[in-house]
């Protein structure tokens, strides 16, 4: 099936606004175990502090290329949507929101859906989105200028990463494990970043599959409408799972891979990428001391920045605030 490509390449960025308390009285009813909002350990994979912000301004000025935004939410605006909204217009970007009941509108019967990746395997069906358009998370950021040809060349999606094996073809790790199982239970059922990407390939048929990082992924939407018109079953069966489910696959790497076969991608190994999982202090200032010595970085992610302490924090806002033109120093 062919879709004629136009020149335009958009950026997708998925959020929720986790304080919202209908949001949190929601995903409660569909819990088995509640979550404790008043508790950060329990609460910290829902948290967000201006992130999805930080991830748009970014977008409007290191990526000029770009000229649609779409913000895709459960029935949420980010705070300060409006002032967002009217800087986009500013620089003639469009800023959108987009229900989850648009994405999926021929499957309402799976929503409300609390599922990354239930949600941004809809992403294609976002409603005058672009046949290229690059996949952003609210906490992966732009920190230099970019140009198209760092997401897209001659029509070719860029996939940052490197090839790499399956866990079972791993012979030092799952010996690693099962020493570890003998002294910890081992969650069979936790489906993490890598596992994903593996699975997503081994539906193609891979025998090993490319590990990709945490940043932006360029996706054309023509090659997700093929696979999906012929195996609608693939489809169906991973979206319809409200939380996390190990069977499923992680769209950006499904797209990756269906580009693999089709012969139509450049792999990229340098990740161009400074990455936070951890807030040491000492280190945060390394990294983003190293990240303005490195002018071939242009990419950020800062996983579960809430957990930041707040001189750290302040020291990661004001960094970010003089990349920006911005204030998010004076919102701690």
């Amino acid at each position: 099936m062919e879709l004629k490509v136009d020149n335009n390449i958009d950026a997708v960025i998925t959020w929720v606004d986790s304080s919202d308390v209908v949001w949190q009285n929601q995903i409660n009813q569909y819990l088995e175990k509640k979550i404790d909002w008043n508790n950060k350990k329990d609460a910290t994979r829902y948290n967000s502090i201006n992130e999805v912000e930080i991830a748009i301004l970014s977008i409007i000025k290191y990526a000029k290329f770009i000229k649609n935004i779409f913000l895709v939410t459960d029935n949420q605006s980010p705070e300060n949507f409006d002032k967002l909204q009217k800087k986009a217009r500013t620089n003639n970007v469009n800023l959108e929101l987009v229900d989850h009941k648009i994405i999926f509108r021929d499957y309402k019967n799976y929503l409300p859906t609390f599922n990354s990746c239930s949600i941004i395997t809809m992403l294609y069906q976002i409603p005058n989105l672009s046949d290229r358009f690059v996949i952003f998370n609210d906490d992966t950021f732009l920190m230099r200028e970019t140009s198209i040809l760092d997401f897209f060349i001659d029509e070719k999606p860029i996939i940052r990463g490197r090839w790499d094996t399956f866990y079972e073809d791993k012979f030092f790790r799952n010996i690693a494990v099962k020493i570890k199982s003998t002294f910890n239970k081992v969650d069979s059922k936790k489906t993490g970043y890598k596992l994903v990407q593996q699975k997503s390939a081994k539906l193609l048929g891979f025998k090993k599959y490319i590990r990709r990082g945490h940043t932006p992924v360029s996706v054309r939407k023509s090659i997700l409408i093929d696979y999906f018109s012929k195996n609608p079953e693939f489809l169906e069966n991973n979206i319809k799972h409200r939380f996390r489910d190990n069977s499923q696959f992680i769209i950006s790497s499904l797209s990756n891979h269906l580009e693999v076969k089709n012969n139509s991608y450049v792999l990229e190994n340098n990740l161009h990428l400074i990455y936070f999982q951890g807030y040491n202090h000492f280190i945060i200032k390394l990294k983003l001391y190293f990240f303005d010595t490195d002018k071939s970085k242009k990419f950020m992610c800062l996983q579960s920045l809430e957990l930041a302490k707040k001189n750290t924090l302040k020291y990661i806002f004001t960094w970010i605030d003089e990349k920006l033109d911005t204030n998010f120093n004076e919102t701690i």
